[in-house]
């Protein structure tokens, strides 16, 4: 899989839950700014067969509160929960240097400094403590690389990659617990 730097649509967010009775939703805005998801016109879900649109009415911790077109009460908002809300690319203001659209980042290949494969990305994420990447990697499981200049020090979209820097102990197998058998017998020495 690689990147497509030319999808048609862009995930701007996604809707979290309802809100109150009559049919408002929660989202989680993924704009810069969380209240722009309202200024790009129209949203569809992600196949493009429902189109909504969408006025913001407040905001609460971690989400906007929205009503949505064609959605009057709380189960028709309920049953909206996951949906994930799409704009047209070129509603979008293209990327500025050293800015990446998600979607972008999404299916690159994930080298080492050196030319050795990684993996593929496969989602960015933001726990809380910066962003990171999540890499899928060939036999190993999933890692997380601390998205910023020093750990990513070179991302080329239009090439289908980025380099990993990654810090140190990143990429090394933590060692095995010891055996029962060590456990006991440390143990053992212990009592001695």
């Amino acid at each position: 899989m690689t990147a497509n730097p030319q999808s048609k649509k862009l995930c701007v967010g996604i809707v979290t839950g309802p809100h109150g009775i009559r049919g408002a939703v929660r989202l989680k805005s993924f704009t810069a700014e969380p209240s722009d998801i309202g200024a790009y016109g129209p949203l569809s879900d992600e196949a493009g067969t429902r189109r909504y649109t969408l006025r913001i009415t407040g905001a609460v911790k971690g989400a906007i509160i929205a009503e949505l077109s064609g959605v009057g009460d709380r189960n028709a908002a309920e049953a909206l929960k996951g949906l994930q809300l799409f704009v047209d690319r070129d509603q979008l203001p293209p990327a500025e240097e050293e800015e990446f659209y998600h979607a972008d980042l999404i299916g690159l290949r994930a080298e080492l400094a050196n030319g050795e494969l990684l993996g593929t990305v496969t989602a960015l994420h933001d726990f809380g403590a910066g962003q990171s990447l999540e890499i899928a990697t060939g036999g190993r499981e999933t890692i997380l690389v601390p998205f910023t200049k020093a750990a990513v020090p070179v991302i080329e979209v239009a090439a289908g990659r980025l380099v990993i820097d990654p810090p140190a102990g990143l990429l090394e197998k933590p060692e095995p617990p010891p055996s029962r058998d060590a456990q006991e017998q440390a143990l053992a020495e212990l009592d001695q």
